[in-house]
């Protein structure tokens, strides 16, 4: 695992309110030269359009800054709202962290 990893853990609901929260935590991530961010949602309870919202920019903004941006252990409610979105085949979705720190050391 050489890359340069950073993992945002959201925590309880991501929404509006919190959005400008994560996009900070995204940038930071960005200006600290990580080479892939993993955004944890064990501790997501729920999220809404804002928070997806948030999502989407942070993937525009990484890609950009020719970053990774990857998500792991998502709940049912938000595994709805992206398969409702079409999002699931945007995103690259891991069932846990350990999934996704399994497929670095395959790389």
């Amino acid at each position: 695992m050489n890359s340069l990893i950073e993992v945002i853990e959201p925590k309880g609901i991501l929404d509006g309110t919190k959005a400008v929260d994560f996009r900070q935590k995204i940038d930071q991530s960005i200006k600290n030269g990580v080479e892939i961010i993993l955004v944890d949602f064990t501790d997501v309870t729920f999220m809404d359009s804002s928070g997806l919202g948030a999502l989407v920019l942070a993937l525009k903004k990484v890609r950009s800054a020719k970053v990774k941006l990857v998500l792991c252990s998502i709940n049912e409610q938000v595994k709805m709202l992206f398969e409702l979105t079409s999002m699931e085949r945007v995103f690259e979705i891991y069932s846990s962290r350990e999934e996704f720190e399994n497929t670095l050391e395959l790389e």
